[in-house]
Formats: C-alpha cells, sequence, structure tokens
C-alpha cells in the first residue's frame, strides 16, 4: 500500500462528492489530481458564488477549508478505494507557520498540494501548499484529528 498511486485520468472522474464529509455549499474543493500515499492535490476553480469569496477573492479562512477538505479527499480516497469503508469525518487540531502571500481571485484555479508528514493513532500531520499560475499564494503545517481513529 505504501507505493499505491493512480492516474490522474482515473482521479478526475472521481466525483468529489463521494469522498468528503462536507455538501454544498461548503464543499472547497474541485477535483482530485493526484493521489499517492504522501502526497494529494487537488484543483479547484473558484467561483462567486463561493461563502468564502468576498470582494472577489477567495478569503484566508477559505484557503485553510480548502487545504483541510484537500485532506479530506485523501482520507475519504483512501477508505472508499482502498480499505472499502466509509466516510470518516476529521476535524482541524492546528494550524502552524500559515503564511498567506496572495488571494485567488474568482476564475482562478488553485492547485493544493498536501504532503503527510506523519500518520498516527487518528492524526494526520502533513505540510500544506497553494499554487495558482505558478505562483505559490499559501503555505502551512495543519494536523487534522479523525474522528473514529
Amino acid at each position: 500500500m505504501d507505493d499505491y498511486q493512480v492516474s490522474e485520468q482515473f482521479l478526475r472522474t472521481i466525483d468529489i462528492h463521494e469522498l468528503l464529509p462536507q455538501q454544498e455549499p461548503f464543499v472547497m474543493v474541485g477535483q482530485l489530481v493526484h493521489f499517492d500515499m504522501t502526497r494529494t492535490v487537488t484543483e479547484t476553480t473558484i467561483g462567486s458564488e463561493n461563502m468564502f469569496v468576498e470582494n472577489g477573492q477567495m478569503t484566508a479562512s477559505g484557503l485553510i477549508e480548502n487545504i483541510a477538505q484537500t485532506c479530506a479527499a485523501r482520507i475519504g480516497y483512501v477508505n472508499k478505494y482502498i480499505l472499502k469503508k466509509g466516510i470518516q469525518i476529521g476535524f482541524i487540531g492546528a494550524i502552524r507557520n500559515l503564511e498567506v502571500k496572495a488571494l485567488p481571485a474568482v476564475g482562478d484555479t488553485i492547485r493544493t498540494t498536501v504532503d503527510v508528514v506523519e500518520e498516527v493513532f487518528g492524526m494526520i500531520l502533513a505540510n500544506a501548499s497553494i499554487e495558482c499560475n505558478g505562483v505559490t499564494m499559501v503555505t502551512t503545517e495543519m494536523k487534522i484529528a479523525i474522528k473514529g481513529s
């Protein structure tokens, strides 16, 4: 299971709603585009209807939620396609070293990368970044606690 990786083409066919405990209008990720046991990547186009958009830009709070939901998409993918079990709910346990350099605008497509540093006893420690048009907009470390683990 350590080397588990699938094609981007397959990942793009998955309805992200099947992987997340969140439902509309609170879904902050668009598509899963990369998965292996340490790295997960999503792409999301910022819509004007998004509840975290203010003055034509995604807020920092929305970007943090996008990172958390990228972690949730990873957990959902592992549960559904590898472990063959249901969706689990996760909670942000801590956010460290958050640096927001820029905010994406409505219509921009962001690419969110989460690299798992450690996973133990239902806790995931991850480094995350958000890029848009090749520019890093956000970097942070996040700790996610998974309910029922």
